[in-house]
């Protein structure tokens, strides 16, 4: 009789990072030109990899789809969320809620498998040399950057589902900038259990058993790079490697951190917080972290600068 009352919600409203009204320009400018580095970063290695033949190699061909992937997922909210800093009404529908809470949990499970995907690799270039070529063959290649996207979409789908059974029909503000699991559940008017239950399951297994993929393929490297006879030889199995760790490390601290904690109002304050990292920090950072370090990449962004600088 009580739910005749209620009016099912058809838009929510995001609350965003603060509601300081002096502070909304300055996040704007400065999630902007995140963004923009982002892009352009992402899109750079891309370009690169696609385009220099030397970069034509299983290492980069992942990296590539990593690119990508970051791209997307930082793409899924940030133009949403700019739009809302400058507005009065921070709305978003109820159908484009639930499409960006589905691509983003999709595309950071896609993330998940592509860098556990690239600790593979590495395990198989520094660890069987000799087999590199006939295992890591381009059909080869192709089928592993493909699972984590098939996985990952499957796994945002199920979580969609399950969200969308639950019951929207009081407060519709949502205490993040964007649609996430545990402040959508704070919203919900009906039993959240098994989409709660759902959530930590998912969310933990995939950050586990990814984790520890990478673990175990990076216990069998450094193990193989200590029994390298030369200084020399070390140090270059060591900086094929450098890139990809630090780039873990970054992004699985932060995720740590965030999804394993029960939905509160004090889990999703703090949650924003660290969101931020995963969702803008990492993905801008990656493209800096792979082209600092690496020096295949670094000699194709001068072959490129050379080639306009002569076509000119």
């Amino acid at each position: 009789m009580l739910k005749e009352n209620y009016t099912a919600v058809t838009e929510f409203v995001l609350l965003g990072l603060t509601d300081r009204a002096e502070l909304q320009p300055l996040l704007f400018v400065v999630f902007l030109v995140i963004y923009l580095i982002t892009v352009i970063g992402n899109v750079s290695v891309i370009f690169l990899i696609r385009s220099d033949s030397t970069l034509h190699t299983p290492m980069y061909f992942f990296l590539s789809h990593l690119s990508f992937v970051d791209l997307c997922y930082t793409t899924n909210v940030t133009p949403q969320m700019l739009v809302n800093i400058l507005s009065k009404r921070k709305t978003i529908s109820f159908i484009g809620c639930f499409i960006q809470f589905h691509f983003f949990i999709a595309l950071v499970i896609t993330d998940y498998y592509m860098l556990a995907v690239m600790a593979y690799d590495r395990y198989m270039a520094i660890c069987k040399p000799l087999l590199y070529g006939s295992k890591m063959s381009r059909r080869v290649c192709l089928c592993l950057a493909a699972a984590p996207y098939i996985y990952g979409f499957a796994n945002g789908l199920a979580q969609t589902i399950l969200m969308l059974r639950l019951s929207f029909c009081g407060p519709n503000e949502i205490n993040h900038f964007y649609c996430a699991d545990p402040p959508l559940l704070v919203l919900a008017c009906s039993d959240t259990y098994v989409k709660e239950t759902a959530m930590f399951v998912v969310a933990g297994s995939n950050l586990i058993c990814s984790l520890i993929i990478i673990l175990i393929s990076y216990t069998f490297i450094f193990t193989a790079i200590l029994h390298i006879r030369t200084a020399e030889g070390r140090r270059k199995a060591f900086s094929t490697c450098g890139s990809h760790v630090t780039a873990v490390t970054i992004f699985y601290g932060t995720l740590f951190c965030m999804h394993l904690r029960p939905p509160s109002e004090t889990s999703v304050q703090q949650g924003k917080t660290l969101a931020v990292f995963y969702i803008f920090v990492s993905p801008m950072l990656n493209p800096l972290i792979y082209s600092l370090r690496n020096k295949d990449v670094k000699r194709s962004i001068r072959k490129v600068i050379q080639k306009n600088l002569f076509a000119k």
